[in-house]
């Protein structure tokens, strides 16, 4: 059974995406830590990041760092952060989102989905395309 993310990959469940290439997507997640928290992921469904193949694992990586380079010129803040937990979906994927202190690294403090504005969202969607270059939404 294809993921969550698969799904939305595939267009079967909405999302906002900032970035997709021939491996690799990046859109906003439903419950960010701050506007601007980005999911990196590879379109190819593996579970696990340790079981990637390493030119995957590369590419992934690159374009992580580049949405995190997003983040800190987007929202202002001096860091991005670059989480990879592994357990609420079974599709490896990576958390990017813009940070000031190393208390916002903690998902028990993660707007709910129904809590989160989307204007606001639409906005920082916007904001992480320009910011990467990318004019369509990919939808």
């Amino acid at each position: 059974m294809a993921s969550v993310f698969t799904k939305i990959i595939n267009g079967e469940l909405p999302g906002r995406f900032v970035y997709r290439d021939e491996t690799v997507v990046a859109f906003l997640t439903i419950e960010p830590l701050r506007y601007g928290h980005t999911l990196v992921v590879p379109i190819k469904e593996v579970d696990k990041w340790t079981d990637l193949d390493a030119a995957t694992w590369a590419h992934l990586n690159e374009v992580a760092q580049k949405v995190g380079q997003a983040c800190i010129e987007s929202f202002g803040t001096p860091r991005a952060g670059y989480i990879i937990a592994g357990f609420d979906v079974p599709h490896t994927h990576i958390h990017v989102f813009p940070t000031e202190k190393m208390s916002e690294y903690d998902f028990s403090k993660a707007m709910a989905m129904d809590a989160t504005d989307d204007a606001t969202m639409d906005d920082a969607a916007a904001k992480l395309r320009d910011a990467l270059g990318t004019t369509e939404q990919f939808s």
